[in-house]
């Protein structure tokens, strides 16, 4: 079993120091609901399947990320409060090269 440090900034302005488990095929959006730092509702609308932009994150720091697919690119161009380093939380898997990511959730 292996856990990454993660650093996330929720949608009020206040950072959270969480613990994020590599061996449970989690991703940053379901890391977000079960630490209950958006309200419910309101991130992971279409449970993951990169339709809907509800887990829209701003990545701050240097981590290696996975490549974005054409799905997460198209949902990003239609989305809101887009900046150049938004991702779709729900298309990066919780992995090893995570550690010490920190981002913050994008507004609602």
């Amino acid at each position: 079993m292996s856990d990454v440090n993660l650093i996330i900034t929720d949608r009020e302005g206040k950072t959270h120091e969480v613990v994020a488990p590599t061996d449970m095929a989690m991703n940053l959006m379901e890391i977000i609901r079960s630490y209950e730092l958006a309200p419910e509702g309101t991130i992971g609308v279409c449970g993951g399947m990169a339709m809907c932009a509800s887990c829209q994150c701003y990545i701050s720091s240097d981590n290696i990320l996975p490549e974005m697919e054409d799905e997460e690119e198209a949902m990003l161009s239609e989305a809101f409060n887009v900046k150049e380093n938004s991702r779709l939380g729900c298309q990066i898997s919780i992995t090893n090269e995570l550690e010490g990511l920190a981002f913050e959730i994008a507004p609602e």
